[in-house]
């Protein structure tokens, strides 16, 4: 058995800058869309069609911020 303890990963380290992601010009994901629908109806906002998964991470981010979820 291997003691993890002393060789913990960094949950920072796995986190990648949505414009590096190889994925980030896809469509977003259906989470993302419904997530992002919740936040801009709690934000007053609306949420632009036609975004990249890259883009509504970015957007969901911005969100989490002005609604104070995700601290």
């Amino acid at each position: 058995m291997t003691d993890r303890s002393s060789h913990e990963a960094n949950p920072q380290g796995a986190i990648k800058d949505p414009d590096e992601w190889v994925t980030g010009a896809e469509p977003p994901t259906a989470a993302q869309e419904s997530y992002l629908a919740t936040l801009a109806r709690e934000a007053d906002t609306e949420v632009p069609d036609g975004l990249t998964k890259a883009e509504a991470s970015k957007r969901i981010d911005e969100l989490q911020e002005e609604t104070g979820r995700g601290q």
